[in-house]
């Protein structure tokens, strides 16, 4: 490799971590921005610092329209209507037994395209899923750039009331607490796929409550507000809690080094759903993991019951390890 053959491939990498490094100077200004209007809310206008509070809360990420597509190509596509308003994109690809995928929060069906062919193959109809206001889906009742978890919920449920029945669900992050909501509601699966389930939003609502300098009485009102949404107590928004009661053949994936989801609830998970096989892999992260083909084929060997080794076996090793 010459001089100049390094500098000219050094300069891409430069310049994604300049671009990286005035993006986290960005969130940085922002959140501090925001905590400091908030402060003077919650000292002058309580009631505008609950309203503020709520739609902090219900704001999608940057990028939830679009993020990593891993589709094979393209499939069928249809619109389904969304009970609260706008509809579900639902995109099909093959013949047979049903098995639906679930984005989580800000995410969408692209994401989890390295599943569609293996599944294909083994003879299953696969259905990706966006919910309102994520991928190519019309915005839900919050309008654009907002959701809530209920419509992921609906989402899932609109498509098993289209499709089904359902032999298997393929769901990431928040997409894994909506599969357990609508388990106990319309949505019926043989087989279950958990990768990188979320925490409880009873944690998230800490955590969000601490980033944005929330006072308990903001906090209050805020749980209150989820809580008449969805119908349910805060506290029982939790892959763990819902793991309480009969659930379907289960596996749980996580990542030792997941930045967004600790490990330890990746684990508590697989313990709470009838103590399902978890998956464990290491440096691959809360999203890259939905690319791995040694997850890929761990996913597949349980939903669709491939015979042979479903341990992932792909990336630097040891990759992963299987725990019964």
């Amino acid at each position: 490799m010459t001089a100049g053959t390094a500098v000219a491939e050094a300069r891409p990498s430069l310049r994604r971590r300049a671009r990286r490094w005035r993006r986290q100077v960005a969130a940085t200004a922002g959140l501090l921005w925001l905590r400091a209007h908030l402060a003077v809310l919650q000292a002058v206008a309580p009631a505008a610092a609950d309203r503020r509070a709520l739609d902090l809360w219900c704001t999608l990420p940057p990028g939830a329209q679009r993020r990593r597509d891993l589709r094979p190509g393209p499939g069928d596509v249809v619109r389904l209507p969304a009970p609260r308003g706008g509809d579900v994109v639902a995109e099909a690809w093959g013949t047979g037994p049903v098995v639906l995928m679930v984005h989580g929060w800000g995410g969408w069906r692209g994401q989890l395209g390295a599943f569609v062919s293996p599944l294909v193959d083994a003879g299953y109809r696969v259905v990706a899923l966006d919910a309102p206001s994520h991928g190519d889906a019309a915005p839900g009742v919050l309008g654009p750039g907002r959701g809530m978890l209920p419509e992921i919920v609906d989402a899932l449920e609109v498509a098993h009331d289209a499709f089904g029945p359902v032999a298997g669900v393929v769901a990431h992050s928040l997409g894994c607490t909506a599969t357990g909501l609508a388990l106990r509601g319309r949505l019926s699966a043989e087989r279950v796929a958990l990768v990188a389930p979320s925490s409880g939003i009873g944690a998230l609502l800490a955590q969000f409550s601490r980033m944005f300098g929330l006072s308990e009485r903001t906090v209050a009102h805020l749980r209150a507000a989820l809580e008449e949404i969805v119908a349910e107590p805060v506290d029982g928004l939790d892959p763990v809690a819902l793991g309480d009661g009969p659930v379907p053949d289960t596996l749980v994936v996580h990542d030792r080094a997941d930045r967004e989801v600790p490990y330890a609830v990746g684990v508590a998970v697989a313990e709470a759903w009838s103590d399902a096989p978890l998956v464990t892999t290491d440096g691959l992260g809360h999203h890259r993991v939905l690319a791995d083909p040694g997850v890929v084929a761990a996913v597949v060997a349980h939903v669709a019951r491939v015979p042979g080794d479903a341990a992932p076996r792909a990336g630097r090793a040891p990759h992963a390890e299987r725990t019964p």
